[in-house]
């Protein structure tokens, strides 16, 4: 709309909107892809949602030790089983020690686990991903086979017969879930170069000399970025969820760590005597799930040119 009025200014001026006169004003109107998926994020309430719901588990893991009276270790057996009230917020597990603690400092463990997890597929996964798009032949062949074997196995039995050979250990779930969610970012990364390697930017790119290295950092990747983004943070989601499962089967982080899973486990037992000890890391659970899934459909909606109307 400003490009129109300033060619009917022009117009009225006598003088003809040439593209001298109206290059400041299409250079101003130009937006970057990532504004404008950011624009549309912000529309999106769900997304928004998303943000917060991570947002409030974020701001409760770093300042755990402000918000809690107690140590997510302490025991207090003259409570065990004590149901909510002033005193133990989310009541207390059968060793009597506060839920709420152990919910706040449970969300450190399973964040961390989320983003180192997810950190270490991205990186591996893109770089396997992008030899066996770019390179093609054997390379790909090769890749491309270990990764269909990798998906043969559904994720979380791959995942625990990892944990069961290195040992139970919040470190060995980490390095489990990391590796099983390696094919998802290696095969999207490939099929996402196989596709950008024959675009005419490319070719031009390789006509005039440039190297395999230079291509991958400035073209094949910054292209690439978009649907990597939407990837990890869906797979933020399943990454805890996957950590929760290990937790909850013994083969993920230790006692006395607060763990989701691990609490869950402990809670088995008694569903019916004390809910609350069963619904605190549940909803935990699914609300970070949850979050992290709104965020990653509102990305995709927002960096997918498909998507917009």
């Amino acid at each position: 709309m400003k490009l129109e009025e300033k060619k009917n200014q022009l117009q009225e001026q006598n003088l003809p909107p040439n593209d001298d006169n109206v290059m400041d004003e299409e250079e101003t109107e130009a937006v970057s892809p990532w504004r404008d998926g950011w624009k549309q994020l912000r529309k999106n309430r769900l997304a928004i949602i998303g943000f917060a719901i991570i947002l409030f588990f974020i701001l409760v893991a770093i300042f755990a030790p402000l918000f809690t009276s107690y140590s997510y270790d302490q025991q207090n057996l003259a409570d065990r089983l004590h149901p909510p009230s002033e005193e133990y917020l989310l009541g207390a597990d059968h060793l009597g020690r506060d839920i709420f603690t152990r919910i706040a400092y449970g969300a450190r463990v399973s964040l961390q686990v989320g983003f180192f997890a997810v950190t270490g597929a991205l990186v591996f996964g893109s770089l396997l991903g992008i030899l066996a798009g770019y390179f093609g032949r054997w390379i790909d062949m090769l890749i491309s086979r270990i990764f269909d074997i990798m998906l043969a196995f559904p994720s979380i039995l791959l995942a625990i017969a990892i944990v069961a050979i290195l040992g139970p250990s919040l470190e060995n779930a980490l390095l489990a879930i990391a590796v099983v969610n390696i094919p998802i970012f290696g095969r999207l990364v490939r099929s996402r170069v196989i596709s950008l390697r024959e675009e005419e930017f490319i070719m031009a790119a390789k006509a005039q000399g440039m190297k395999s290295g230079r291509v991958i950092l400035h073209h094949i990747l910054p292209n690439s970025v978009a649907p990597i983004i939407v990837q990890a943070t869906l797979s933020f989601g399943t990454a805890i969820l996957e950590a929760a499962a290990l937790g909850f089967l013994g083969l993920g982080a230790q006692p006395p760590t607060p763990e989701w899973g691990q609490m869950l486990a402990d809670s088995r037992e008694f569903i019916q005597l004390a809910p609350w000890t069963l619904l605190a890391p549940g909803l935990s659970i699914m609300l970070v799930v949850l979050g992290f899934n709104l965020i990653g459909d509102g990305l995709r909606d927002a960096l997918d040119p498909r998507m917009k109307n």
